[in-house]
């Protein structure tokens, strides 16, 4: 990139240079809130908690949980093609943290992304130095997109996602982001709805489709899932995953409504919520087990609340179907594919913007089922052809994997370049 290009970020550097005395107030702050791991915070100041490995490294970033996870399959392909080779992998939640540690990401690293201001930059990038530098969906920091070309680090852009309003609020300050996206090397999109949005800053992004559709699967306790299936009894078990309140109302609604309820498992996306379900389930006078509380299901509850973290393999393994939380409301859905990954048939409601492609893809192809209601719901989960979906989906997850291969391909042809 021309150093007149590279002058459309000045205002940005320049106000880091003014707010980053700050961050470390910050940063103890959400460490006293339990916001940040307390042995591992200052990984967010540029300070490596782990040696660099020798030998050639990529570096990859993923901003949360969902994204994060995204990447295995794709660390997974690069290693089986180049076992020698290091990789880095850098999230911006202590909850990616832990999933990472709970799933594994094959031999990589993972550190948290330094906040984007000059000294936190200059301690990441001199530590791992990084040969090759790939972002992936939509957290792009653009300090570090800066540092990394000055040092003539190659950069590309993976799974990018961008809908109108995202394009709209960058176009505020179209000059940095033109900047920004013009130092990748690449840019591959999820679908041609985000392509025409990232044209509009003048670059131009290729559609390769989404890496979700491959992520790995999510990690298991065969004691524990043995020692539940034991405890259930012969009944079915169906999910409310990721669940946010209108979901937990919807499969709730749907236990008046089925001919054999079974046991439905609610794993809510923020854990902390469960004595909240709890007393929502009670009310109705449903029977209820928590497992925050150490209680397991046995044969006559009704409801189970899993208001824990990192076991959402152990639930998707269990339930024959799911619905998938964030779609009844303003979230506007989480991913389906980790469902796919593991044989769990999907249910959904109407509200899946932040997946829409991806939704869309699984309805046609007759993988996974709109609801809108408890008895919508009841009447899907009583259908028997409702087995049917997990086979289309695994398809589709194939797919999703042959594009992992062809892209791990051409991040090494770059690398190599």
């Amino acid at each position: 990139m021309t150093s007149s290009e590279l002058t459309g970020f000045g205002p940005y550097l320049a106000l880091t240079r003014l707010l980053c005395p700050l961050v470390p107030l910050a940063l103890r702050w959400r460490l006293r809130k339990g916001k940040e791991m307390p042995g591992r915070w200052r990984e967010k100041l540029g300070e490596a908690s782990v040696p660099r490995p020798d030998g050639p490294l990529i570096w990859m970033h993923a901003v949360g949980l969902g994204e994060a996870l995204a990447l295995r399959a794709l660390v997974a392909a690069l290693e089986a093609r180049r076992p020698a080779l290091n990789i880095l992998v850098t999230t911006g939640t202590r909850g990616s943290a832990e999933a990472l540690a709970k799933n594994g990401i094959g031999g990589a690293i993972h550190q948290f992304l330094p906040m984007d201001c000059p000294k936190a930059r200059a301690q990441f990038l001199d530590h791992w130095r990084p040969d090759f530098a790939v972002w992936s969906e939509q957290d792009i920091w653009p300090g570090l997109v800066h540092a990394a070309a000055e040092r003539g680090i190659p950069q590309v852009w993976i799974n990018a996602r961008m809908n109108r309003a995202a394009r709209d609020r960058r176009m505020r300050q179209a000059r940095l982001y033109r900047a920004v996206y013009g130092c990748f090397q690449t840019i591959s999109a999820q679908d041609d709805d985000t392509a025409r949005q990232i044209a509009a800053f003048g670059v131009t992004a290729q559609v390769d489709g989404s890496l979700k559709p491959a992520a790995q699967p999510l990690a298991d306790n065969a004691q524990e899932r043995d020692a539940l299936t034991a405890a259930i009894g012969e009944r079915r078990v169906w999910l409310a995953a990721s669940s946010h309140p209108q979901d937990e109302a919807l499969a709730l609604d749907a236990l008046t409504h089925l001919a054999a309820p079974g046991l439905l498992v609610i794993a809510p996306r923020y854990p902390q919520r469960g004595d909240e379900i709890v007393a929502d389930a009670r009310a109705r006078g449903l029977r209820v087990a928590q497992r925050s509380s150490g209680q397991r299901p046995d044969t006559q509850t009704q409801v189970y609340v899993a208001d824990t973290l990192g076991e959402m393999g152990l639930w998707y393994r269990l339930a024959e179907a799911a619905l998938i939380g964030g779609t009844n409301d303003d979230i506007e859905g989480h991913n389906p594919w980790e469902a796919a990954a593991l044989d769990c048939a999907i249910l959904h409601g109407l509200r899946v913007a932040n997946f829409a492609t991806d939704y869309a893809v699984l309805d046609a192809g007759g993988a996974a089922r709109q609801v809108t209601d408890g008895a919508a719901l009841a009447a899907a989960l009583d259908d028997p052809l409702l087995s049917c979906q997990t086979g289309r989906a695994s398809v589709l997850v194939q797919r999703g994997r042959d594009l992992v291969d062809a892209l791990a391909s051409q991040l090494l042809t770059r690398m190599d370049a």
